[in-house]
């Protein structure tokens, strides 16, 4: 079920806090952009891409100063209290989780420049495979989480963190497979230990996009059930 920040305790500052929220939701998608662009210079070995990321990397860490700025001030010159305390606490967690997204994605586009720009040939597309599955469901869990955050539905949130962890036994399976391919050519470590990276950086975007459904629980219900399993409703 959705709800809103709007009413209740928030009659004072309703205006500050949509500010914030929306500042917040803006990050989310700018985010969001660079976890699929950081793949899609993965797949498609468009080097140009990454340069992009760079420039949004540096407009990401502006916001999260930005956004911590005004939870300083809001904190400072409001004081809130109960409900009103939670849901800025949960913003300023938030972020953090956001910007460490946006990390993951410039790592990403890193190591694909490590691997399109040497002397060295490219990985084969069958070494790839495993980058194609964890990313595409690490961006669907992550774009769920955005949405949301942006309709603080409860429901939603509840459901996302009970859902059956597809994206660790995919990452498992990968492991496996390139192991594989390891014993068949020796010559394929590098772009393996490159390519396990990514994977890793995927379960990590993966693990953030949960942490922001934790949050909503948190602001739409005062439960803290980070590091705790909810119960199946």
């Amino acid at each position: 079920m959705a709800t809103r920040l709007e009413g209740h305790t928030f009659r004072r500052f309703d205006g500050e806090l949509y500010h914030l929220n929306t500042e917040i939701l803006e990050m989310a998608d700018l985010v969001y952009d660079q976890v699929q662009m950081a793949l899609e210079s993965f797949q498609q070995q468009k080097l140009d891409i990454i340069r992009v990321i760079t420039e949004r990397e540096s407009q990401v860490d502006a916001m999260e100063k930005s956004i911590d700025s005004t939870i300083t001030e809001i904190l400072a010159k409001r004081c809130p209290v109960a409900r009103d305390l939670r849901a800025i606490m949960a913003f300023s967690k938030l972020v953090t989780d956001l910007e460490r997204l946006g990390d993951e994605a410039a790592k990403i586009a890193h190591i694909a420049t490590t691997l399109y720009n040497n002397e060295h040939s490219n990985p084969s597309n069958y070494l790839l495979r495993d980058i194609t599955g964890i990313g595409k469901f690490a961006c669907t869990l992550l774009k769920e989480a955005i949405e949301i955050l942006d309709a603080l539905d409860l429901e939603r949130a509840e459901k996302l963190l009970n859902s059956h962890d597809d994206l660790d036994e995919e990452f498992q399976a990968g492991l496996r497979r390139l192991a594989t391919y390891v014993l068949e050519d020796a010559r394929n470590v590098g772009h393996i230990i490159n390519i396990v990276l990514v994977m890793k950086s995927l379960i990590r975007i993966g693990e953030h996009a949960r942490n922001l459904a934790e949050y909503v629980v948190y602001m739409v219900s005062g439960e803290d059930i980070r590091h705790t399993e909810i119960e199946q409703t």
